[in-house]
């Protein structure tokens, strides 16, 4: 008779069915994961919407399109084709992630709004929660009661819905966002793209950043290219870009993007939470920015505003010793110090550039605690926070904190 290689486990009953229940678990999710249609690595960086050749850049590296096409223009092209930015001065708004806390920057805008010098911005950039609020700020005042609404009215439960633990098995992630994503559909309406792409084809430009993760790079999506393109499925792209900016790994599902190959052949990219990379952007460093503005012969100094949607230090707290306590507080105090790091490199890229750098962000001394992810009455406070901060004229810093010109 052959002996097996291991001799049987004896286990009491109860611990039995708990190693039966884990086993069956991970056959479950074995089971449940397939394969991909991923785009292969010799077709990654050409890759691109069909029908769209603007649509997105890699947000770690300057546009190649730009680098040719907008510069072989005449100046009378240049002032045709870009009408709102050519030889007029240029304010920019980056609007960072921060979940919830992006209530302060909803505010603030509106507050701003109240104080009577708000300006039309040339371009505006999102990411995370800063996604679902670049669309309504770039479009101006007449959408401000969208934006309070959006930050004040809803609750977790109107957003997401966690899922029962059997039902996490073969799946991407522990929520299923399907309110959120009605939500969006319920914003993002079609009067509202068509005014993104009434602007977009003046010259303004609206981006949203997402994750690539299979390459694990960042990207910037170009939202007023894509609206004004008038390709099918333009109004359901826009959204599910929005969606994946603010798609946290883990807790929210990643958003799989339809593309095509130099070959012709349709891949997909799975695409997360734009904060997985940087929590604000603005342009790649590596972009000539001057070489821009000589180009669009832009008056007087441009003025670059980023909004951080968050503190720049950590509420303290004892940390139980449990493993996901440790992991989130951890995750936590990387996703602060990133913001940290972000701001002081869009003011090294603003000071090389010659733009007049701008920074807001929630102050340490807001007391508030929230008890959910989205907590309405913390949502609420923040965002009255953000209003009469604005709205009685907001000190904004000329540097991140720590340096000699912040104040």
């Amino acid at each position: 008779m052959i002996k097996p290689l291991m001799p049987r486990l004896r286990l009491p009953p109860a611990r039995r069915a708990r190693w039966t229940l884990i086993l069956l678990i991970a056959l479950l999710q074995a089971c449940a994961t397939g394969p991909r249609n991923a785009v292969p690595d010799d077709q990654a960086q050409v890759a691109g919407i069909p029908g769209i050749e603007r649509a997105r850049a890699w947000g770690d590296d300057p546009p190649i399109w730009l680098e040719t096409s907008p510069f072989e223009l005449s100046d009378g092209e240049v002032r045709a084709r870009f009408p709102a930015i050519y030889g007029r001065p240029h304010q920019y708004l980056a609007i960072s992630g921060g979940g919830s806390d992006g209530a302060f920057g909803a505010g603030l805008l509106n507050g701003w709004t109240a104080a009577g010098d708000r300006p039309d911005f040339t371009i505006v950039t999102g990411i995370s929660t800063g996604a679902l609020i670049a669309p309504f700020a770039f479009l101006g005042a007449e959408y401000d009661a969208v934006l309070r609404e959006i930050y004040t009215q809803y609750a977790t439960e109107d957003l997401l819905r966690k899922r029962a633990w059997i039902e996490i098995l073969g799946r991407e992630s522990i929520a299923d966002i399907a309110p959120l994503r009605a939500k969006i559909a319920e914003y993002l309406t079609p009067e509202v793209l068509q005014r993104i792409a009434t602007e977009g084809r003046r010259g303004r430009r609206l981006f949203f950043g997402t994750v690539n993760l299979d390459q694990a790079r960042p990207v910037a999506r170009n939202i007023t290219e894509i609206a004004a393109s008038g390709q099918p499925g333009a109004a359901e792209l826009i959204r599910d870009i929005m969606l994946a900016s603010a798609s946290i790994p883990g807790a929210f599902p990643p958003v799989h993007i339809a593309v095509e190959g130099a070959d012709g052949r349709r891949y997909e990219e799975m695409h997360v939470d734009g904060g997985t990379a940087t929590q604000v952007f603005l342009y790649p460093l590596g972009l000539d920015w001057k070489r821009v503005l000589r180009k669009l012969e832009v008056p007087g100094t441009p003025k670059v505003y980023v909004l951080r949607n968050s503190k720049i230090l950590l509420d303290p707290a004892v940390v139980p010793r449990r493993l996901p306590a440790i992991a989130e507080r951890s995750i936590s105090s990387l996703i602060r110090t990133q913001g940290i790091g972000d701001m002081y490199r869009m003011f090294l890229g603003a000071k090389r550039d010659g733009l007049d750098y701008n920074l807001a962000y929630v102050p340490d001394d807001f007391a508030v605690r929230s008890n959910e992810p989205f907590d309405p009455v913390y949502m609420r406070a923040l965002y009255d926070l953000g209003y009469r901060l604005a709205k009685e004229g907001y000190p904004w810093s000329k540097a991140p904190p720590g340096t000699d010109e912040a104040r």
